[in-house]
Formats: structure tokens, C-alpha cells, sequence
């Protein structure tokens, strides 16, 4: 082999060695310049999985607490049908009571009844309390039509327009939520345009 080409096959060489070199050294780059993007790219990720995480157990708190108020009002409003079904004894009681005192006369009979009855109304009535269960008897309070229900109205020159000056049926709440509204009968200003209360 002559001295040319072997100085040929050396620089060839190196030009390989070159090329390698250059070709490793690209390859770092690109591994270099991909490291990033998928660190960026997983970093990306993981906020996007602790966001998810967070809203999860936001709102886990969310149902929890919603399940909580559900439940305390079951506990509160499970007897609501129970005393409706109670009130008409209330009533009855009430109504013996109340005719028994008209018709008080010298009968020891009679006056022995009404005092079972006032008796037993008293003790239906604090029953009833021991639950949270009040009494609506709104007589010369204001008409408030979010627990009274007027049955007519009067005129009536001693009391308040809008005030309620006779009670037909007591109205009762189980935790201030209504269970009857208080049926009753409403004073009318004096001066009010008449109402035709037959249409």
C-alpha cells in the first residue's frame, strides 16, 4: 500500500469517527431536547391528576354534608304525618271541652266529663310539646298568611284591620315547619270597598 492511501484510509477514518461522533452527539440533543418535553408533558399530568383529586374530594364533602342535612331532617320531619293524624283528637278534645264550659250547669255528671276532658286535652298537649309540636292560636295577632288561612273577614271596629279576631281551627307546627295552617277569621278596615265573596 503506498503512503497515499493509507493518509486516504486514515482520513477517512477520522471522518467516520467524525460522522459518529456527530451522529451520537445529534442523538444526545434529540434525547436531550425530548427529556424536557416529557417532563413538562408528566408534570402536565400530575396537576391535571391532583385537580381531579381535589374535585373528588370536594365533592365526596359535598355529598357527605348534603347526606347529613337529608338525614337530621328525616330524624326532625319523620313524625309530620303521625301528628296530622293526631290533630283531629286535638280537636275533638278541644270541641268537648269547649261545650262543656257552655253548658256548665249544677250536673256534677257534666262537670266531671269536662274536667276528664280538660284533663286529657292537657295531657294529649304536653305529649304533643315533648315531640316540638306548637299550637297556632293567633287571636288579635297581624294575619300572617304563612301560617293562617283566612276563612272570611268581618268588620270588626275594636281590632286592627288585618288582625285575626276569631280562631275556627288551631293551626300546629312540628319543628316551626307547618303542619295546619290556622283557620281563621280576619278583621276588615271599616272603610274597605266591599268584597263579593260568593264569586
Amino acid at each position: 500500500m503506498s503512503a497515499d492511501e493509507n493518509r486516504n484510509e486514515q482520513t477517512d477514518e477520522k471522518l467516520k469517527d467524525e460522522e459518529v461522533v456527530e451522529s451520537s452527539a445529534d442523538a444526545t440533543d434529540e434525547a436531550g431536547a425530548q427529556e424536557p418535553d416529557e417532563a413538562s408533558a408528566l408534570r402536565e399530568q400530575v396537576k391535571e391528576y391532583q385537580e381531579q383529586v381535589l374535585r373528588s374530594q370536594a365533592e365526596m364533602q359535598n355529598v357527605r354534608r348534603r347526606a347529613e342535612i337529608d338525614v337530621e331532617k328525616a330524624h326532625k320531619f319523620a313524625l309530620e304525618k303521625f301528628v296530622k293524624e293526631l290533630l283531629p283528637v286535638a280537636d275533638s278534645l278541644e270541641k268537648a271541652v269547649e261545650t262543656t264550659e257552655a253548658s256548665q250547669g249544677e250536673d256534677e255528671r257534666l262537670a266531671s266529663i269536662r274536667e276528664g276532658a280538660e284533663m286529657t286535652l292537657n295531657l294529649f298537649m304536653n305529649s304533643l310539646r315533648k315531640f316540638n309540636v306548637a299550637q297556632l292560636n293567633p287571636v288579635g295577632e297581624p294575619f300572617d298568611p304563612q301560617h293562617h288561612e283566612a276563612m272570611s273577614m268581618v268588620p270588626a271596629p275594636d281590632a286592627e284591620p288585618n288582625s285575626v279576631v276569631a280562631v275556627v281551627q288551631k293551626g300546629y307546627t312540628l319543628n316551626d315547619r307547618l303542619v295546619r295552617p290556622a283557620m281563621v277569621v280576619v278583621a276588615k278596615a271599616e272603610g274597605s270597598p266591599k268584597i263579593d265573596e260568593q264569586a
